[in-house]
Formats: structure tokens, sequence, C-alpha cells
């Protein structure tokens, strides 16, 4: 692409998204350039809907990847070279809503239990502890707690910053934590001189914390962002607030657990509980 791949990334970053959304979305306008083995300036919507219908039927690709892919192609062709967008002819695919997973309070404490070295443990409670993203922190400063607040300074996606919770919990471990490394760049500083942690470490800590744990539901890093969000429902925290914790532009990504939260409904009971002879013996 050359030329356009740079007025593409240069669009991109004027419109001020994320450094993974621009690597995302260049990715896919090569993978469609080499489809086609054509610049994608003599290409169409034809090709577009083409193309999306063949991910889709033949690319063995996922939903949200074809989501992504559709959402390149309309920055390039809208965006970079200023076209048309003709959302009729070229129909976004719907992603399948599925609730996310959820662990106990007593899950997310036998995890942090499970976990022995300090630093992996610190990281897994903040993270939990705030509601984060796992590049989120990763990339925490020394700098971004704040122990007289309580609270940590979160640079979330599209370099969009917020506040949220610091645990008492999590101070403590990150104090100790503080001690036994010593000041750095980074809050969760990688083997390799000035980097961060990698995100791939920090899953693999998880999931080896989680097995440790023996925690059987299909959890990753991301579930305890979903937990905390759920517990603090549970709670009786307002879901506006949690909202603002949890950094979403919309109210309708946090109501999604709506339908997770047990609040209220544990103490709703069954139809089948209420007919006077529903425990007669079976003969």
């Amino acid at each position: 692409m050359g030329e356009l791949r740079r007025r593409m990334k240069m669009d991109m970053e004027l419109k001020h998204l994320s450094l993974r959304t621009i690597e995302t979305y260049l990715s896919w306008m090569k993978r469609f350039t080499l489809h086609y083995g054509m610049s994608p300036e003599d290409l169409g919507g034809d090709e577009v809907r083409n193309y999306l219908h063949y991910l889709l039927k033949e690319g063995k690709v996922s939903q949200s990847s074809i989501t992504q892919a559709y959402s390149a192609l309309k920055f390039f062709y809208q965006t970079t070279l200023g076209r048309s967008w003709d959302g009729e002819r070229i129909p976004r695919s719907k992603v399948p809503k599925k609730l996310p997973v959820v662990l106990s309070k007593e899950e997310v404490q036998d995890i942090f239990s499970s976990t022995e070295n300090v630093k992996h443990l610190a990281i897994l409670m903040t993270i939990y502890s705030g509601g984060l993203r796992i590049s989120e922190a990763t990339h925490l400063r020394p700098e971004d707690i704040d122990s007289n607040r309580m609270s940590i300074k979160v640079r979330g996606k599209g370099e969009k910053e917020r506040y949220t919770l610091l645990g008492e919990k999590t101070l403590d471990i990150l104090r100790t934590y503080w001690k036994v490394r010593g000041p750095s760049e980074w809050l969760f500083g990688s083997q390799i001189p000035g980097q961060p942690i990698s995100t791939s470490t920090v899953q693999r800590v998880f999931k080896s914390s989680l097995r440790k744990a023996g925690v059987k539901k299909k959890a990753s890093i991301h579930t305890l962002r979903h937990s905390f969000a759920t517990h603090l429902l549970e709670s009786g925290v307002d879901i506006i607030y949690i909202q603002r914790l949890l950094g979403h532009t919309s109210a309708k990504t946090t109501a999604i657990y709506l339908h997770v939260t047990r609040k209220g409904v544990a103490r709703i009971k069954s139809p089948i509980d209420l007919l006077e002879d529903a425990d007669r013996p079976i003969q």
C-alpha cells in the first residue's frame, strides 16, 4: 500500500485511535490488498462485499475478526479516500451477544491465594481492584497510584483517561511489591529494561493461578474485569458509576452485567416451588 498506508495511518492517528486499533486496521488492509493482488484504491464496494462474504463463508475467521475487517475497510474508503460508504449494500455482520464469564468472590480469592510471586499477585489484584483491561494494567506507571485518594489513573482506549478504584488490600500488596522491586519507569516492568510487562506474561500468570486454584470455569484475565463490575453491581453500586469506572462510552455496554448479576434474582422463587403439591413423593 505504500503511500496509502502512510495516509491511512496518519488519519487514524489524527482520530486518536489506539495503537492496537491502528495495527489491526493496517493488518486487515494488507490482507485485503493481497487477496485481490491490486491496490485498494482501484477496488470498490463490490470487491469489499465479496471479500467480507469470503471471510464469512470460507475464511474461517471469527465474527469479531470480520467486524474488525469491516471497520478497517470502512475507515480506509470513507476517511482516507473520502469515498461514500453504502451501509445498505455493505451491511455489517451482527456479532452474537454472549454473556461474560464471571467468577465468584470465593474463586477470585482462591486465584489470589494460588499466586505466589508478589509481582504477579500485585498485577492480578490491581486488575480486579480497578476493573482494568490487561493493556491498561501493563502500562501503569508508579505515579498513577494515588494512595491519598485511593484511586488509580488509567489511560484507556483512544488515550482516554479515567480514575478507578484502588482497594486497601491492593495498596498493601503494591507497597510490599515496591519494596522488593524498587524504582522503575513502569509499575510492572519487564525483564527487558525500559519495557512494561507483556500482556502474554500476565495471561500466562492468570492461567497458571486459575489451574492451581482448581477453578474450572473458562476464564481469562479479562474475567477479572467482568467480575469487578458484577460484584460492584451486586453490592448495590449504581450502574452509571460502574460505567465510569470501566471507561465505557455507552451505558449499553455496561448493561450486559445486568444479565449476569444475581442481585435481586436470588430472592425470587421459581413458580414450581409455589405449588402446594410440588414436593409430593413420586409414586
